[in-house]
């Protein structure tokens, strides 16, 4: 039996195919201990909490967690300082691994901007509906003397009139002025400041 085994591992035939077998399973194992390590495995960190931070401040986390951030785009938000973080992706808490990318969302510096419409001539809901549309949050409504009732005048900022197309803050305090329906009127002792001449040509001309 033994001079059988030896005759067989002599073939060379068989001692090809027994080398190709052991280097096949070598390759194996190595690949299978490169790929162990390349994909850090069984290693993980925690993605920090930074929201409402800035950027720069955040760094420091990401550092000290074997992770590097990438700021992908910005968004307006009242929740959180200009600036500072608003989303994570991925979220915090999230489990990965050292090395991975966490893309940041960031609060603009500035609010967002949008046109003033033309309102004027507009009725009240129309012109009201349509400031609210482009995304004006803070309108409010003063009437003021007018022939028709529910009309929409103008649009004013910090007692300024807009003009159409203006560009304008989406936070800013907008004050749609709106005609009462009702003339102006006169105080009762505007006709004691007219000039003396107006008094005297509205007799004459009465007579």
């Amino acid at each position: 039996m033994n001079n059988f085994f030896v005759k067989l591992i002599k073939n060379p035939y068989v001692l090809n195919l027994l080398l190709a077998v052991v280097v096949a399973c070598g390759l194996i194992y190595g690949t299978l201990k490169w790929l162990d390590k390349y994909t850090r495995h069984n290693e993980a960190v925690v993605v920090p909490d930074v929201k409402g931070l800035k950027v720069e401040e955040a760094a420091e986390f990401f550092k000290n967690n074997n992770l590097r951030y990438n700021v992908i785009d910005s968004v307006f938000s009242k929740e959180v300082s200009p600036g500072a973080i608003v989303e994570l992706v991925p979220s915090a808490g999230s489990k990965v691994k050292e090395g991975r990318i966490v893309f940041i969302t960031v609060n603009a510096l500035t609010s967002q901007m949008a046109t003033i419409p033309e309102v004027e001539d507009l009725s009240f809901r129309q012109a009201y509906a349509l400031l609210r549309a482009r995304g004006f949050e803070n309108v409010e409504i003063e009437y003021v003397p007018g022939d028709f009732k529910d009309l929409a005048v103008s649009v004013d900022l910090r007692g300024r009139t807009l003009e159409k197309g203006e560009h304008v803050p989406l936070t800013a305090p907008l004050i749609l002025k709106v005609s009462s329906g009702e003339a102006e009127v006169l105080p009762e002792d505007s006709l004691s400041t007219m000039p003396v001449e107006s008094l005297d040509s509205e007799e004459e001309n009465w007579f």
